[in-house]
């Protein structure tokens, strides 16, 4: 068998929270850690009111959860002196201001530690992940700030293969966990065959356990999915309740990050798909929204975060993760709003009154420029099919990046017997930035419906290489992007083909968290 121990320093800690912050305030590898951010701190792509990992490279996330007081954020993490994946660790008590914490789950026996999720009890945390070419690992803790961890059995408790080296009725791959009356079940993510001419399908597989440690094989879990493409699998799955529905989020490694709307039918322990939905729409790479990570808020909402892929080579690190969302559903329609915690971040404020958008006139707002911004946006954009709004624009315009609401211009889609004309929210980085190593990236086109009479609100994040876009409470569309020019800051406004009325406009500098 392998060595697979990690070669990362790995240290234990105390179980009483003062004795905890005590270690850490002397600990080496948190000292190098908060060395390396200090370090990276300068490069002018790296985010500062996003989440990025304090060194080297990272991935997935995962595990997202609340316990104590504190939300967790695991990711996959890769260590400069052995980067193969280690769960790395940050912890938050509003889901914006995050503190790094040591890596927290090593490899061995397992390769390299995968995706997983968490599962909070009253008396510890519970992580499920793939441990690969061994199978899905279980690890717990119990300490304040989770720094300890222990692997149930130190093997896979879903193996990765039969003993006797038949085949599996399912693949072994990205879990996920919950509880229901007293028993644990598990997800196993991947693909099956099924699909025209064989090929594969989006598939989750389905497991029990009494003791986290003998898992019983039940049946694909879950019924009536046509939401997802031939080709899609279900990888990264998060399955929980919202409101009195239930949402499964999972990333396709062909089409991105996405959910399966639908109810759980307790009694034969499966999942009936009602509706289903993209969080990215485009490619994951270069510079799309990758995988998901999710827990529930205890109101009734789920939160979710998602890593970001790199658009253009950054020495020392690369991807980041997204603003946390907050999803609610009514019916079918899932609502996505930002963490009200981001407002906290706001500092100087502009704001623009009530002005018309003469068509094809661009209006440059003067008073607002900068490369960390939230920007509200409040449109009427009445006869204009098409209304833009420019971020981080050059003064030539040589660099630009392009939000465009298109008025009832998206999928014609039936309800009830009736029918709506979706609108389209759009980020077109095409002319963002004149830098030779900047990988292009087709528009992102998300659909959104907007009623006849709504007004449109374009909540815009702008936080040096990412741009987030919340549309009326009910999308969002994110991409990556990389300005070379120290004067691409500015914001613009355009009606295309006829007037449009820009409401107001409110306008913040963000400050950094990490200050």
């Amino acid at each position: 068998m392998p060595d697979y121990r990690s070669r990362v320093p790995s240290y234990t800690f105390p179980t009483a929270l003062n004795a905890q912050e005590a270690a850490l305030a002397t600990n080496p590898l948190m000292h190098r850690l908060q060395a390396s951010r200090a370090a990276l701190a300068d490069d002018p792509y790296r985010p500062i009111y996003h989440y990025v990992n304090p060194e080297s490279t990272l991935n997935d996330p995962n595990g997202l959860c609340f316990w104590r007081g504190n939300w967790h954020l695991f990711y996959q993490a890769y260590p400069p002196e052995d980067p193969r994946q280690h769960w790395g660790h940050a912890v938050s008590t509003d889901l914006v201001h995050w503190r790094d914490l040591p890596y927290c789950i090593y490899p061995d026996p397992e390769e390299k530690c995968f995706s997983g999720s968490t599962l909070v009890e009253d008396d510890r945390v519970i992580a499920m992940y793939f441990g690969t070419l061994v199978g899905n690992m279980v690890a717990t803790s119990s300490d304040p700030l989770l720094l300890n961890w222990t692997k149930t059995t130190n093997r896979a408790v879903i193996p990765i293969a039969a003993p006797d080296g038949s085949p599996l009725p399912y693949t072994v791959y990205d879990p996920c966990i919950w509880k229901k009356d007293g028993v644990y079940y598990s997800l196993s993510g991947w693909a099956r065959p099924g699909g025209p001419a064989g090929k594969p399908i989006r598939a989750n597989f389905l497991f029990r356990s009494t003791d986290l440690e003998h898992w019983e094989y039940l049946h694909p879990f879950v019924e009536d999915d046509r939401y997802t493409l031939v080709g899609d699998d279900g990888s990264v799955p998060y399955f929980w309740p919202i409101g009195d529905r239930h949402i499964l989020l999972f990333a396709s490694h062909m089409t991105g990050a996405q959910y399966l709307l639908g109810d759980y039918d307790t009694a034969r322990d499966k999942f009936v798909a009602t509706h289903g939905g993209r969080f990215n729409f485009g490619a994951m790479r270069p510079a799309g929204i990758h995988a998901p990570s999710a827990t529930p808020d205890g109101r009734g909402g789920v939160i979710a975060i998602f890593n970001m892929n790199e658009g253009k080579p950054t020495e020392g690190w690369n991807q980041i993760m997204s603003l946390p969302r907050r999803l609610t559903v009514d019916g079918d329609d899932l609502f996505m709003e930002p963490v009200p915690a981001l407002a906290a971040l706001r500092d100087a404020h502009a704001r623009v009154d009530t002005t018309r958008l003469p068509a094809n006139t661009e209006h440059v707002i003067e008073s607002v420029h900068g490369r960390a911004l939230e920007l509200v946006a409040v449109l009427d954009s009445q006869d204009a099919p098409m209304v833009e709004l420019n971020v981080l624009r050059s003064p030539g315009k040589e660099e630009f990046t392009r939000i465009a609401f298109f008025k009832n211009r998206g999928h014609f889609e039936r309800v009830l017997g009736t029918g709506r004309h979706l609108s389209l929210v759009t980020i077109d980085t095409s002319y963002a930035s004149e830098a030779a190593d900047v990988l292009s990236r087709a528009p992102e086109a998300a659909p959104v419906n907007v009623e006849p009479d709504e007004p449109v609100e374009l909540r815009v994040f702008i936080d040096h290489s990412v741009v987030e876009v919340f549309v009326n409470s009910r999308q969002c569309a994110a991409v990556r992007v990389y300005p070379e020019r120290a004067d691409s800051v500015g914001v613009s406004l355009r009606a295309q083909g006829a007037d449009a009325l820009l409401k107001s406009l409110d306008a913040w500098t963000m400050r950094s968290i990490w200050h």
